[in-house]
């Protein structure tokens, strides 16, 4: 068995999604080969409210409800212990997420992920207990779970031993600053749209120019501000 690369360890409300995602495809296989491992913990097993209740209503009035400090805080207390481990909240306030973020946390050993609910978390218990706020865009969703999977799927690609192939992730999407060529499979004709010509040549150097050349065209046509920026970084 491989030696494991990185420990996450989320804590939210609904396991469930996080689960779902532990089971699936290379993720799964990940973790079978003990290169990954993802702990979940539910937040109200932590509160101390006879009712098992995490939230209530905001102070100042407003709709929606916000998770209490006391089962977060020791939940993240409980779960951290005396390491010094990163603790991520997913929010929309946070860094967007990106390849060099991913790249960064992958470089860790342990990773506590915050996933919160309703309208959000007492900012206290965010104070005391986080150290790094990350977003995955500029929208809201039903909750944290969702998010952490997303920031998990994509650090767990810069891990060792993770993809099978890591020159597969050389190839990426983002990894020059360019979008990720198109490709093309069996049949060489589908529907009388053929595979063009240089993917059936076998001439290595003329395949990677225009891959390269589609690179940028794609970049450009999809992605103007990306395209931008590799131009700029190019010329410096």
């Amino acid at each position: 068995m491989e030696c494991k690369v990185i420990t996450f360890d989320c804590l939210g409300l609904f396991d469930e999604v996080i689960n779902v995602y532990k089971n699936y495809s290379i993720i799964a296989r990940a973790i079978e080969n003990g290169l990954v491992e993802i702990n979940t913990f539910n937040i109200r097993d932590y509160t101390l409210d006879k009712h098992h209740r995490v939230d209530d209503s905001p102070y100042g009035g407003g709709v929606g409800m916000v998770l209490t400090p006391q089962p977060v805080v020791d939940a993240v207390e409980k779960v951290k212990g005396r390491h010094d481990v990163p603790v991520v909240y997913l929010s929309p306030a946070g860094r967007l997420l990106n390849r060099d973020i991913a790249k960064e946390y992958a470089a860790h050993k342990r990773i506590i992920l915050l996933c919160g609910h309703y309208e959000g978390v007492d900012q206290r218990a965010l104070d005391m207990t986080v150290t790094d706020y990350i977003s995955i865009g500029d929208y809201v969703l039903t909750g944290g779970e969702i998010a952490a999977v997303i920031f998990m799927d994509s650090i767990l690609r810069f891990c060792p031993g993770v993809l099978g192939n890591e020159a597969s992730n050389a190839e990426e999407s983002f990894e020059d600053g360019l979008l990720e060529y198109p490709h093309y499979t069996r049949p060489e004709d589908f529907r009388g749209i053929k595979v063009p010509t240089v993917l059936l040549s076998g001439h290595h150097k003329n395949i990677a120019a225009w891959r390269a050349e589609q690179s940028a065209i794609l970049t450009k046509k999809f992605r103007p501000d990306l395209y931008a920026k590799y131009l700029s970084e190019k010329q410096h």
